[in-house]
């Protein structure tokens, strides 16, 4: 009996793995079919992911470079009129100079000749940093000139006379000439 029994067991253990092996089987056989279609799908899926990624740090590479080279240009920009101020206050000093020098007269005396040398060291220094003298003698430049007048004896559209002098720091308008200009 005992045998008989185990047999039964063994029968019906046997059933159900046969039961569970067949749809296992076909299981197995849906799912490596699906599991295929679906690793295409994912596989298509991951690669437009990852050029859209590729595309998303060439774009943060780009962005950061242009970044780069603008703060790269904006500190130049800052270095080269760093002095603008300190420049302009200096100019007070030139016109100073310049107003001492023609106070003096035509006489050459120690004191003359030591102002000169004080001035014609300034505008140097000056020079050196990007402080340049506007150009009055090619005419009258709106964007350089500051007209303040008409000087009748000049032909128009040019300097006539220079009341002060103006300065450009690297290109960019210091300060202004002012001028009388012919009409």
């Amino acid at each position: 009996m005992a045998t008989e029994q185990n047999e039964q067991a063994q029968e019906l253990e046997q059933e159900n793995t046969e039961q569970h092996a067949q749809p296992q089987a076909e299981d197995a056989k849906s799912t490596s079919e699906v599991t295929v279609e679906d690793l295409q799908a994912q596989v298509a899926k991951l690669q437009d992911e990852l050029k859209y990624e590729k595309a998303r740090a060439a774009n943060a590479t780009y962005e950061a470079e242009k970044t780069k080279e603008r703060l790269e240009r904006e500190a130049d920009t800052a270095k080269k009129f760093a002095l603008e101020k300190f420049a302009k206050e200096l100019l007070d000093t030139v016109d100073n100079l310049e107003r001492a020098i023609v106070a003096a007269g035509e006489e050459q005396t120690p004191l003359r000749e030591g102002v000169e040398l004080t001035l014609k060291g300034l505008l140097t220094t000056l020079e050196k940093f990007g402080v340049v003298a506007v150009d009055t003698e090619n005419g009258f430049n709106a964007d350089f000139h500051q007209a303040v007048g008409i000087a009748p004896d000049a032909k128009a559209g040019e300097v006539g006379t220079v009341l002060q002098k103006g300065y450009t720091l690297s290109g960019r308008l210091l300060r202004p000439a002012m001028v009388l200009v012919g009409q």
